[in-house]
């Protein structure tokens, strides 16, 4: 598998990892929602940031993972 190949699936896997905590954080138009919840109706209000920054994380992982792995494989068969 080519570095390029490698890189490229990285980036899709990040992207689907990371679009939905992006588009959470990102703030409304006009403050305007589709569904809203009555303010104390569940627990999960606060601060998140922490989830942006694991997401993060695994992210710079997955890439340096990539990016050290090394292409000399041996074929199995001869």
């Amino acid at each position: 598998m080519g570095l390029f190949r490698k890189i490229s699936i990285g980036l899709a896997v990040g992207t689907l990892a990371a679009a939905p905590t992006v588009a959470s954080a990102l703030p409304t138009i006009d403050g305007a929602r589709a569904v809203t919840a009555p303010s104390g109706a569940n627990e999960l209000d606060g601060n998140n940031s922490w989830l942006i920054g694991v997401a993060a994380v695994l992210i710079g992982v997955a890439a340096i993972i990539v990016a050290t792995d090394n292409d000399d494989d041996e074929p199995v068969s001869p």
